[in-house]
């Protein structure tokens, strides 16, 4: 094949030399103005990776090439088989060789460096907003790999480059590889008869020389099939795993033996391990000049449906317009808000990768992660978590956030509590079973000595976070019709068409009422199988302060929903509630220095100072703030406590002192060693309710210094420390009372970006949306002369100053709108324009 010689385009083209680069001693650096990370070494801590596509199609890239692809589900339709648990060095689904005739044998490298391991000369690892980059050097060659997915696509594209800068013509092939895995993730793991007996991969040659190879489990064949195909014709193929590595699998992924032979075998494989490598030849590249091809992996209901995204991503143009889409999207959807203050990590993570963890957390959940890794039906959609997930976005992308909002709402029971989790396709089929209740099923059968059920089957916090979301919903887009729209509650066996249904606003209305009716003997609410805390789980009859507080803050959101109505009856029949359960709260969980966390059915209090372990929570002091519950001198003395005897230099812990062994009585929490996770660790969800607490009592310099303990950028220097990626926020660390103090854990998939960027921007920077416009009440660092951001908000913009000359946390002195001072800290709702907000503390 004759060499194609490319112009790079825009999008493709390597990004230029920034002068503003945070230097870092190992592993990278953030390029602010390409809005990227940049690796400098394969070798990390952990595994590093990063999200391309949405749940709809679309997965995991890590930063050594290696690609987990579902489409809808990844428990139940599994495009490629990545198994988290292996070696970075390995081969984990997909890879591509570069080869280079020497003499009569060939040079072979991975321009991801796994699983080859060959030395280069240069390699970086772009971490891109949906998109994965590599650039790498070797023999000569320098190859760039670009992976994404276009926007709304069922298409994964591989657009490598590969530049000969060295002198005189080489012979380069290049050689993609994927491995497909079973549809249902979990069987590809656990059945290793029935699973090879049903796959199969078989090879369709074009006459102008071009493959597409079809994938499929023999029962879908008929309706879903995956395939690979390129932009440029194709020498040879293969896809049966044991032909391509080589003598029987004597040959290794690192070696595949067939790379050594002219032409891959063109094996098809009508049962086993199947894979899709295709032998592409650049042909001699000549000095300076660029050999350019685009691979595509894929899923459609047939090859013949998949012909139209074939032929237009076999067009090269076509590939970077999606390119410049993608970046358009996200260049629209980071506007939204973007902000300016004097410290630069702070900006990175606000501007940049805290809304896009956001994003990825709202599109998938806790579905699938490198540690949540999506096999059965274990985890599903989260209720309690993807609730909380639409508040980091509902400023950015209110109707899309909307769509799962009515989704969670669909599994709400009609008594009001709500089923723990659901499953996107079995929801999306109707099959009448796509939710459960969660962890509580492990205990459903555990009966007391009467007979009765010693545990709940639903959990105290699920069904009050959805009044929270959709009261974020109508305070950023005003659409308060939503509320008379139909949804249905859950009925397990029936269909939607045969289950009640109510309004959205008798949804919330029997959330509230569901809570007020389940109390214990201090007139606090259930814990029911547990509150946000799985961990904790306590017979029947124990009560929450946790739960006290979400219920006072969601009863709250109700009266500023109901007020927003014009329904006065209403208004002050939540505010009897709320009263109730304040002095229920404050006349029993004073412990005489901080709040009490749980009292289980006798009475009996969870985080108090006579314990031995766990005296004190976190949650119990932060909560009771954040909802009113708590005021005076015992909200200042719970959280003083907190900062005493929680605080750490890597963030807030959950509790102290941790649990030395397994206890029975309190379950999940004792199973995890001292200062792991909930049992003394530092559980990075936890630390932006802290955050959110002190801004609220004014104590800015106390939010800021909670803020950045655990901010990731921050910890660029320490990653041998931290080892997480330095992009995103993990979901815990190490507390100190464990020996790796400090080590950061499950990253991506956690509700810390959502209260994160919440405290950050809502409350720290204090501009937040509401009924009546848009509110900016800043509780920020003293040591701040101020700080600079922008707004979108219901169609119009708002430039929004904040000066602060006397150098005070909180409290607005002066709000001028438009040249025009106001006196409130509201600016009024414009449904379009540019509008500029001044304000000056004091």
């Amino acid at each position: 094949m004759a060499t194609k010689t490319v112009k790079k385009s825009a999008a493709k083209k390597a990004p230029a030399k920034k002068t503003a680069k945070v230097a870092a001693p190992k592993y990278g650096y953030f390029d602010d103005a390409a809005k990227e990370y940049v690796l400098t070494t394969p070798a990390t801590p952990i595994k590093w990776c990063n999200y391309v596509g949405t749940l709809n199609f679309g997965g995991i890239v890590d930063t050594t090439g290696g690609t987990l692809v579902c489409k809808g589900d990844p428990a139940l339709n599994r495009i490629t088989k990545y198994i988290a648990q292996m070696p970075c060095s390995d081969f984990k689904a997909s890879t591509i060789y570069i080869r280079i005739k020497d003499g009569k044998s060939y040079k072979i490298f991975s321009p991801f460096y796994v699983p080859t391991l060959t030395k280069m000369d240069k390699w970086e690892c772009h971490v891109g907003l949906s998109y994965m980059r590599w650039i790498a050097e070797a023999f000569g060659l320098r190859v760039q790999v670009t992976i994404f997915v276009p926007t709304g696509s069922n298409t994964l594209l591989q657009d490598i480059q590969v530049t000969n800068i060295a002198g005189g013509a080489k012979e380069v092939d290049i050689i993609p590889v994927y491995e497909f895995s079973h549809f249902e993730a979990e069987k590809q793991l656990t059945n290793a008869d029935w699973v090879p007996q049903t796959m199969t991969l078989k090879g369709h040659w074009e006459k102008d020389g071009h493959v597409v190879l079809e994938q499929y489990a023999y029962m879908k064949r008929d309706y879903a099939v995956n395939y690979v195909t390129a932009d440029c014709k194709v020498g040879s193929f293969d896809g049966d795993r044991r032909v391509f590595l080589g003598h029987n699998e004597m040959g290794s992924w690192a070696n595949p033996l067939s790379l050594q032979n002219k032409e891959l075998a063109n094996s098809e494989c009508d049962r086993g391990d199947n894979i899709a490598a295709l032998m592409i030849h650049a042909g001699k590249i000549a000095a300076k000049k660029t050999f350019r091809t685009c691979t595509q992996l894929g899923q459609e209901q047939s090859l013949k449906v998949a012909a139209k995204a074939i032929k237009k991503y076999r067009d090269l143009k076509n590939v970077d317009k999606a390119f410049e889409e993608l970046a358009k999207f996200w260049e629209n959807y980071l506007s939204t808000i973007q902000v300016k203050t004097p410290d630069a990590s702070f900006n990175t993570m606000v501007n940049v990768h805290n809304p896009r963890q956001c994003h990825t957390t709202k599109n998938w959940s806790r579905y699938l992660s490198l540690y949540q890794l999506g096999y059965g039906t274990s985890r599903g959609i989260g209720y309690r978590d993807s609730t909380q997930d639409l508040m980091g976005v509902m400023s950015h992308m209110p109707e899309e956030a909307l769509v799962l909002t009515k989704n969670l709402i669909s599994v709400q029971r009609p008594e009001g509590n709500a089923m723990h989790q659901y499953a996107p396709l079995a929801l999306a089929e109707d099959t009448g079973n796509e939710a459960n209740a969660g962890d509580s099923r492990e205990k459903a059968g555990v009966l007391d000595a009467d007979g009765n059920p010693m545990y709940a089957d639903w959990y105290g916090d699920d069904h009050l976070w959805i009044v929270l979301t959709v009261a974020s919903y109508l305070k950023e887009t005003g659409k308060m019709e939503l509320l008379n729209e139909k949804q249905p509650f859950y009925v397990p066996g029936k269909k939607r068409g045969e289950r009640p249904e109510g309004t959205i606003l008798e949804h919330l209305k029997r959330a509230l009422q569901f809570t007020r009716e389940h109390l214990g003997q201090h007139n606090l609410p259930l814990l029911g199988f547990a509150d946000w805390n799985d961990c904790m789980n306590l017979p029947l009859g124990a009560e929450s302060t946790f739960n006290t507080a979400l219920y006072a803050k969601a009863l709250l959101e109700m009266m500023g929903i109901e007020e927003a109505l014009g329904d006065k009856e209403a208004v002050e029949m939540y505010k009897g509630w709320y009263e109730d359960v304040k002095k229920a709260f404050n006349d029993s969980a004073w412990d005489g220095k901080w709040w009490t966390r749980w009292f289980d059915k006798d009475g009996n209090g969870y985080g108090v100072s006579s314990a031995k372990y766990g005296k004190i929570y976190c949650n119990g002091q932060s909560w009771p703030v954040i909802s009113g519950i708590a005021f005076g001198d015992r909200a200042v003395q719970g959280m003083d406590s907190l900062n005493k005897l929680l605080n750490t230099k890597y963030g807030v812990k959950s509790s102290t002192p941790g649990y030395r062994g397994f206890e029975p009585a309190v379950g999940g929490i004792s199973t995890y060693p001292p200062g792991a996770k909930e049992n003394g660790g530092i559980f990075l969800h936890t630390n932006p309710w802290v955050m959110i607490a002190e801004t609220i009592l004014g104590r800015g310099d106390n939010a800021f210094q909670y803020y950045n303990q655990i901010n990731p950028a921050s910890k660029n220097d320490i990653l041998d420390v931290f080892e997480s990626e330095p992009y995103c926020y993990p979901q815990n660390i190490l507390g100190d009372e464990h020996k790796q103090f400090g080590m950061g854990r499950n990253a991506w998939l956690s509700g810390t970006s959502t209260w994160t960027y919440q405290a950050a921007t809502q409350f720290i920077l204090g501009i937040r949306a509401s009924f009546t416009g848009l509110v900016v009440d800043p509780c920020i660092p003293s040591a701040w002369d101020g700080f600079e951001a922008t707004r979108k908000f219901r169609g119009a913009t708002y430039q929004i100053s904040v000066k602060n000359p006397d150098h005070i946390c909180k409290g607005v002195a002066k709000m001028v709108v438009d040249g025009q001072e106001i006196d409130s800290n509201v600016a009024p709702i414009f449904t379009k324009g540019v509008h500029k907000v001044e304000v000056t503390l004091g």
